[in-house]
């Protein structure tokens, strides 16, 4: 069992096997503390990294909402067929005719401009309404 927690500044690492127990505490950047339990050569590299962390929120429902009309309505979806945020617009029967014609409703009913080359990355409606979410929220900023 091998475990790793990384909180603020500091890191632990627990290695817990039946050949080797250590453990490996590390704590701000320049102290150290480790425990070999009978090892006798240990070695380590502290060495700063950077962390890269992206956020991704899925779009509001009402979005997704208002998007599932716009593609039924757009491809003419059967009444008793439904369209949810996972439908992609390929399985709904949408060729790149149609999928230019629901980004221009898109455009149209949430007073957007979406560019032709993220506008050729949708292939889901929620896609699109992640999409429409990040516009609205740039326009805004």
């Amino acid at each position: 069992m091998a475990t790793n927690t990384l909180a603020g500044s500091s890191l632990s690492m627990r290695s817990l096997t039946p050949q080797t127990q250590a453990f490996t505490s590390l704590s701000g950047r320049r102290s150290a503390l480790i425990s070999s339990f009978g090892r006798k050569n240990v070695s380590f590299n502290l060495q700063p990294k950077q962390i890269r962390l992206q956020i991704s929120c899925a779009a509001k429902a009402e979005t997704v909402d208002k998007v599932c009309e716009i593609v039924k309505k757009q491809l003419a979806v059967a009444e008793g067929e439904t369209v949810t945020a996972a439908s992609t617009f390929q399985k709904l029967g949408a060729d790149s005719l149609d999928t230019v014609e629901i980004v221009m409703a898109l455009e149209e009913e949430f007073g957007i401009a979406i560019e032709e080359e993220r506008a050729q990355t949708i292939t889901t409606v929620q896609q699109a309404a992640d999409l429409i979410e990040d516009i609205i929220q740039n326009k805004s900023s």
